[in-house]
């Protein structure tokens, strides 16, 4: 017998994602916020120090294949779109040279307008529950980018 628990797809991570996201002002705040804290992240792991002669941002490397995995597992348009974001933050982070003060910053405001969002929606965030959720809102926001684009299919009505 397995107990493993069943993996959910990705509708599935989508619709539990927006059973907390129903407000339009959170909507609009995780709309800047969501994508903006992602950035921040990738540019954190970008200023982790390398070993002496190694280049800048390895740590990068197996942190974001680790995340194309777990997007690859639900949608490889979304593994293939975040992966494309997630060099996006790179190349401005090289432009803007981000240092630890800047990304803390940005860091702290983003979460106090991503709780207040979820203040006013009325509903915890959904990475108290699980915090695969944190991957899940960059995701969920590509996923209705590529709903209008065409290259994500509607979910079906019951």
């Amino acid at each position: 017998m397995n107990n493993q628990p069943q993996a959910r797809t990705l509708q599935q991570w989508f619709d539990l994602y927006g059973e907390s996201h129903q407000h339009t002002f959170n909507k609009l705040i995780h709309w800047l916020c969501v994508p903006l804290i992602y950035w921040v992240v990738v540019g954190f792991i970008y200023l982790i120090p390398s070993p002496a002669d190694w280049p800048e941002g390895l740590w990068l490397v197996p942190v974001l294949l680790a995340v194309t995995v777990f997007y690859w597992r639900l949608s490889a348009v979304i593994a293939i779109g975040m992966l494309v974001f997630s060099l996006l933050c790179i190349l401005t982070h090289d432009w803007l040279q981000g240092s630890w003060g800047l990304y803390g910053a940005v860091f702290v405001v983003l979460w106090i307008l991503q709780f207040i969002g979820h203040q006013v929606e009325g509903k915890r965030p959904s990475f108290f529950v699980d915090v695969q959720f944190l991957l899940i809102g960059p995701a969920w926001l590509l996923g209705k980018i590529y709903r209008r684009m065409g290259w994500l299919q509607q979910p079906h009505s019951v």
